[in-house]
């Protein structure tokens, strides 16, 4: 699948239009890999549980359907998610449960309500690098910048080798700071720190690095 430049993500606001969303979730799917993703490669991490149709620049998805809008998916998530939440009442503190609760509401760009119960889990499980640039990235597409940026710094203080954390919080400087500084400081350390990383996301940091410190001397 050909990669496609995070230089193409554009900064998030919490007044997005449903279409702005789609037109980021289709960019994040179609890499394969996604902010708060992108370097999952083989890592342990459950699918997002509830699927959710690619929306074309028409709004409409793949096979032609009209798209549902964001409070259509909000209702979504509050039906699938209804009988985890009932299992919450009674066992509050499951941060498995947890996770899958935050996971369908990320599934359905409900990015606020999926930090919310990722935040939850993690103050159980701090630790959970994997969760934490989950929660990130929602943090990050729910226009809180900094927010997801402290994420990411937080989980490289467990995990400073982390690849997906490094990578995430390279383009997130880039993206929504306009830190092109940090951002490549923060890719050069995910290769120094993972010299196995595989040969393809290897050369997508590279070729990140190159693309800015080229944009970096035409400014």
């Amino acid at each position: 699948m050909t990669a496609t430049s995070p230089s193409q993500l554009e900064s998030s606001s919490a007044n997005w239009q449903s279409s702005q969303v789609y037109v980021m979730a289709s960019i994040c799917l179609a890499l394969g890999l996604g902010i708060g993703y992108l370097l999952r490669g083989s890592q342990s991490q459950a699918k997002s549980p509830v699927a959710v149709p690619i929306a074309a620049a028409d709004g409409k998805g793949a096979a032609g359907q009209k798209m549902p809008s964001l409070d259509d998916m909000k209702h979504m998530a509050d039906k699938k998610a209804e009988p985890l939440l009932q299992k919450l009442k009674t066992d509050p503190n499951n941060a498995d449960l947890l996770i899958q609760v935050g996971g369908m509401y990320e599934a359905t760009h409900q990015f606020q309500d999926a930090a919310a119960y990722f935040d939850k889990a993690l103050a159980i499980g701090p630790k959970n690098v994997a969760i934490r640039a989950r929660m990130a990235s929602c943090l990050y597409y729910s226009g809180d910048v900094d927010g997801a940026i402290s994420q990411l710094e937080r989980s490289l203080t467990y995990d400073p080798k982390d690849p997906n954390s490094l990578f995430n919080l390279g383009v997130i400087r880039w993206n929504g700071k306009k830190d092109s500084k940090g951002a490549i400081i923060a890719w050069q350390q995910l290769l120094k720190s993972n010299p196995g990383l595989g040969a393809d996301k290897k050369q997508q940091v590279q070729k990140l690095i190159a693309e800015v410190e080229k944009q970096n001397k035409a400014n």
